[in-house]
């Protein structure tokens, strides 16, 4: 079947699209080239098949969506040929989409920025039951990650809902951390809340993608250069940006590693940071505010563990955060005593969570944020920051090893 990939109303390429497969064919012509996925180039003229597809792949729903198949179930999915004609591959974090041959359908007409869309996918993938048939028009099935999730528009503002995992169900609370705590240091951050529904716990933050700006996560970026051995995998990302003419990413860098470091941060993976883009101008204005930072705070770990701070794992740059600490370029920006009185939010946050995070866990979790507050005002006094620029063993293979981290 064939289908014209769309940037908005910028005709980009005729593709043959295999919805059997949920794979990109043979491209058929190329339009605006310059409006291709970052990271997708032309070979011989004609469109990079494989990096296409490997771009499709990474922002459409993951098959081990925790729960997905009984949401399918639920859903009455019938042949996935008709999939594909109910959300013609619309997101909420980009503004690709894929117009059926001969359609006359704008971008204004269909794009879930500006037009609504019904609750049936969302709610079969949160395990609610859907009354009747389905309707598959929805931003979710373009909405990657493995823990379960939703789009949902709550007081006119489009939403992203998201669970945690057993048993502590503790990324929901922990978003909210994160964001308490940049709040403080003035770091550029979205907010979140908690909701609770049937029991469970679910984080909140609104789209901070518009119809005007869309995100491009650090691993698109990174696949618009090649990377040489004698490059560390921090340094290629800077280059990447410095190539791109985008402002401001090594301070957004520094801030990013610092507020990780701070909430023991374990899966800042390349799709979960990353750069803003105009669709329309192709212009940057810059890095993406932090999101997604709730597998932090020993999130899977028991309260022994947190107290010795034992197993703590990183990404994206280092295998450790003090490591990685000593990739910022300048601390300046930050002033730790606005941090004072933080065990009083952390509290405050799991108020009412005692199900699952008791009052142990709740001041072992508190505890660790104040170590590591402590460690980083020591740190500050003895150490100098250095920007690596070349590869070390233990970077060689960062990328492939565990550099897209689990995109919760």
């Amino acid at each position: 079947m064939t289908h014209t990939l769309l940037h908005k109303n910028f005709p980009v390429a005729d593709l043959d699209f295999d919805t059997a497969t949920n794979s990109i064919g043979k491209g058929t012509a190329l339009y605006h080239g310059d409006h291709l996925p970052v990271g997708v180039g032309i070979r011989k003229g004609a469109v990079d098949r494989a990096a296409l597809n490997q771009w499709w792949a990474d922002r459409s729903i993951p098959s081990t969506r925790d729960g997905l198949i009984p949401a399918l179930l639920s859903l009455g999915l019938p042949d996935p040929s008709r999939l594909l004609d109910a959300h013609l591959g619309l997101s909420l974090t980009d503004h690709y989409w894929l117009k059926p041959q001969g359609s006359s359908l704008a971008w204004e007409d269909v794009n879930f920025f500006q037009n609504s869309f019904p609750s049936d996918v969302g709610d079969a993938l949160l395990g609610k039951p859907i009354p009747g048939s389905a309707c598959f028009r929805s931003p979710d099935w373009t909405c990657d990650g493995n823990l379960r999730k939703r789009w949902a528009i709550l007081d006119g503002k489009r939403c992203l809902i998201k669970a945690g995992s057993p048993p502590f169900q503790q990324q929901p609370f922990g978003e909210v951390i994160a964001a308490r705590i940049a709040e403080r240091l003035g770091i550029s951050h979205i907010p979140y809340t908690v909701i609770w529904d049937e029991g469970l716990p679910y984080s909140v933050c609104e789209d901070f993608v518009t119809p005007d700006t869309e995100l491009i996560p650090a691993w698109r970026v990174m696949q618009t250069q090649k990377k040489d051995n004698q490059t560390s995998v921090y340094r290629h990302y800077r280059n990447c940006c410095e190539k791109l003419g985008i402002p401001n990413v090594a301070h957004a860098l520094d801030q990013m590693l610092v507020l990780d470091y701070l909430i023991a941060n374990e899966d800042r993976h390349f799709n979960n940071f990353g750069l803003l883009r105009n669709p329309d101008t192709l212009d940057w204005p810059g890095p993406a505010p932090i999101y997604d930072s709730g597998s932090c705070l020993g999130y899977d770990k028991l309260t022994p563990q947190i107290r010795s701070g034992a197993g703590i794992t990183c990404k994206p740059f280092k295998r450790t955060h003090q490591d990685q600490l000593r990739l910022v370029t300048s601390f300046d920006w930050l002033d730790l005593s606005k941090l004072d009185g933080i065990d009083q939010d952390i509290w405050e946050t799991f108020a009412g969570a005692e199900e699952f995070i008791d009052q142990g866990r709740a001041e072992a979790i508190a505890a660790s944020v104040n170590r590591r507050i402590q460690t980083l005002g020591d740190f500050l006094l003895t150490q100098q920051p250095q920007v690596d620029s070349t590869e070390n063993d233990v970077e060689r293979n960062v990328a492939a090893e565990y550099g897209m981290g689990q995109r919760l």
